[in-house]
């Protein structure tokens, strides 16, 4: 005879799986283990392991699969899309190898709050969809600061229904907007970034100008922040990352690069004139290989003011 279940018992919470450990997922995993989910977790490196683990409690997948098998739901902080889907679906992106779609079962659920390419995430989306899984794509802006303290800005594309259905799960890390379909939060996070890095390579622009002219840096930088030119990164980086020279913010060049190329190909796929957003790509850019960002991943965006200086230099 079948005993009915207890109508005041709990729905058991889903088990996480994070895959990316680095500057935004260790915080982000803290704050979810806060929450008091479960979580499994992998990163390439293993310290980074070792210390989320002995932080939190979460348990160490020994790999890609056996996290995928343990997991409801699997949030993915890597570095661009191509890397995501190599994580998803394997090298032959046929779910063959040490994957996670190699353990997920049907009616799993994956997040990618990585900054990924929107083109690729509705290509992605349906081949997850057809072994049974469900994806949000999640990104979030916010930087590392709010990150520790759950108040990220998280721009979702997906299925409402599927995004209140993660509601609980997303809560601790930030606040969710809704972007529309698949592929409109990284969309819009690629978007948002190309006025990002737009405002701070005026605003470093601006600075260095007034200083040639025998301005004081920091005048400068009071003047804006009282004007009309105020943005986030007068407000926030000018006098401590900048200023300071220390261009220690934590969100490295190579990754805003990347983010502006997307931009611009989100531009492009609509057929949007690109003027200024391309002379923003093909300065970051130049920063990227003059600075050696792409293989030097602690050289932090900020340093786009050093890359002006490097140019300044050129011109005397």
């Amino acid at each position: 005879m079948n005993t009915p279940s207890s109508p005041s018992a709990a729905p058991r919470q889903p088990v996480l799986g994070v895959v990316g450990l680095g500057n935004m997922g260790q915080p982000m995993s803290a704050r979810l283990a806060g929450a008091g989910f479960a979580l499994v977790v992998h990163d390439l490196d293993a310290a980074r392991v070792r210390g989320v683990v002995e932080r939190s409690g979460a348990r160490a997948a020994t790999s890609l699969a056996e996290l995928g098998t343990a997991c409801d739901v699997v949030i993915t902080l890597l570095p661009d899309g191509a890397i995501v889907r190599r994580v998803l679906l394997g090298e032959r992106g046929d779910a063959s190898g040490d994957c996670v779609a190699a353990g997920l079962r049907d009616g799993a659920v994956v997040i990618d709050m990585s900054s990924s390419s929107p083109v690729g995430t509705r290509a992605l989306a349906p081949q997850l969809a057809a072994r049974g899984v469900r994806m949000l794509d999640a990104p979030v802006s916010g930087g590392v600061r709010r990150a520790a303290d759950g108040t990220l800005a998280i721009m979702v594309g997906g299925d409402a229904d599927l995004l209140a259905a993660m509601g609980p799960v997303l809560a601790p890390m930030g606040r969710t907007i809704h972007a529309g379909g698949t592929g409109a939060g990284h969309a819009v996070k690629a978007l948002n970034n190309y006025v990002s890095a737009a405002g701070l390579l005026a605003a470093c622009e601006a600075v260095r100008a007034g200083e040639r002219f025998g301005l004081d840096p920091a005048t400068v930088v009071d003047v804006i922040n009282a004007s009309t030119g105020v943005n986030n990164s007068t407000q926030n980086k000018l006098k401590p990352f900048v200023l300071s020279g220390s261009y220690a913010d934590g969100f490295g060049l190579a990754l805003m690069a990347k983010d502006l190329r997307t931009a611009l190909e989100v531009a492009h796929a609509g057929g949007s004139p690109t003027a200024l957003a391309a002379t923003v790509v093909e300065v970051w850019n130049d920063a990227e290989e003059r600075l050696g960002a792409r293989a030097d991943p602690t050289v932090n965006h900020t340093a786009i003011d050093r890359y002006l200086g490097l140019l300044g230099d050129e011109t005397r």
